[in-house]
């Protein structure tokens, strides 16, 4: 919907802007055209993170649930995946209603299978764990696990852990990979959808495909005591795979000059389309391009054979003629 400011009162303009999110109102203040946006984490805290929080809609999308995750490993494995997870619900959620602490369970494993994350439990909880500020569970890198945990809630995290890896599906939250407290403000939240909240925490998944159920194609590796430095010191997951920039070329033919899309180098199964060239897997080398010049060359010679020696049998006479046709007209 576009509006237009022109034919809106003032009135109707101010309503609009009360419900705008702050930081798209931001946007409206004077300031240097080039100026370079404060970055950190976090936006907003306290009561000024509510606000902003209730001020982004929520998609209203259907939230479909995910397949179910049942661990089938060896006991080791199993018990530190166990472990993690507990972690995961225990210092992120220890207060959160059940349902909380198994929206929070979910995410983790969803974040097993998708593409963009450590393949094992243990992975995807102490992801980053090694930088101050890049660790995907805040309670890995903020000294909490410093603090013994309070035997009776650690309990219940726990059986909501063996519940999850025993193949119990959340479907409040479906396909979720990240959340936040809604106390929070994470810089971040604008560039996710918008999911669902349950108890304080706010759940967001990728957007488009990537947040899809059928992107979440990812295998359990297990290994779970394997936490590589390549994990620990990973700074963020990775993001979706780039669209591929659309290339063009611009022939001239017969002195009718036309643009053409160049599909993607090494694509398979392109199709054919109008006005689409399919590129080529590479460039010929200085070598081939001389091969090739030369069964070009050898081509035009075989081409203009014929016509000169049709021209060599012409009679005397004819060639007169026409030598004295073409002097004619010069």
């Amino acid at each position: 919907m576009r509006l237009d400011s022109a034919r809106l009162s003032i009135l109707q303009l101010q309503k609009l802007a009360a419900g705008a999110d702050p930081d798209s109102l931001g946007l409206a203040e004077p300031g240097p055209i080039n100026g370079i946006p404060a970055s950190g984490p976090v936006l907003a805290t306290g009561q000024a993170a509510i606000q902003l929080n209730a001020q982004r809609p929520f998609a209203g999308q259907p939230i479909e649930p995910m397949r179910p995750f049942v661990l089938r490993t060896d006991a080791a494995d199993r018990a530190r995946a166990v472990h993690c997870l507990a972690q995961a619900v225990y210092y992120e959620a220890a207060r959160e209603p059940v349902q909380g602490q198994e929206a929070v369970a979910q995410v983790v494993l969803n974040r097993v299978r998708h593409p963009a994350y450590p393949k094992s439990v243990c992975g995807v909880v102490y992801e980053g764990a090694a930088r101050s500020t890049g660790c995907q569970f805040t309670f890995t890198c903020d000294g909490s696990l410093r603090y013994a945990p309070d035997p009776e809630l650690w309990s219940r995290a726990v059986s909501v852990a063996r519940r999850a890896l025993a193949g119990f599906v959340d479907k409040q939250v479906g396909s979720a990979t990240h959340y936040h407290a809604d106390y929070v403000a994470p810089y971040w939240a604008p560039t996710l959808v918008k999911m669902t909240q349950v108890g304080q925490q706010i759940f967001y998944r990728w957007t488009g495909s990537w947040g899809e159920p059928a992107a979440f194609t990812g295998r359990y590796a297990g290994h779970e005591a394997e936490l590589t430095a390549a994990i620990l010191n990973r700074d963020g997951p990775a993001a979706a795979p780039p669209a591929p920039e659309p290339r063009q070329v611009t022939l001239t033919v017969g002195g009718e000059a036309r643009t053409y899309k160049v599909a993607q180098v090494g694509a398979k199964g392109a199709p054919a389309a109008p006005g689409v060239l399919i590129a080529a897997r590479r460039r010929p080398t200085g070598d081939e391009v001389a091969r090739i010049n030369a069964s070009l060359g050898a081509l035009e010679a075989k081409m203009d054979a014929p016509t000169t020696a049709a021209a060599a049998a012409r009679p005397a006479s004819a060639q007169v003629a026409a030598a004295s046709a073409q002097s004619a007209a010069e």
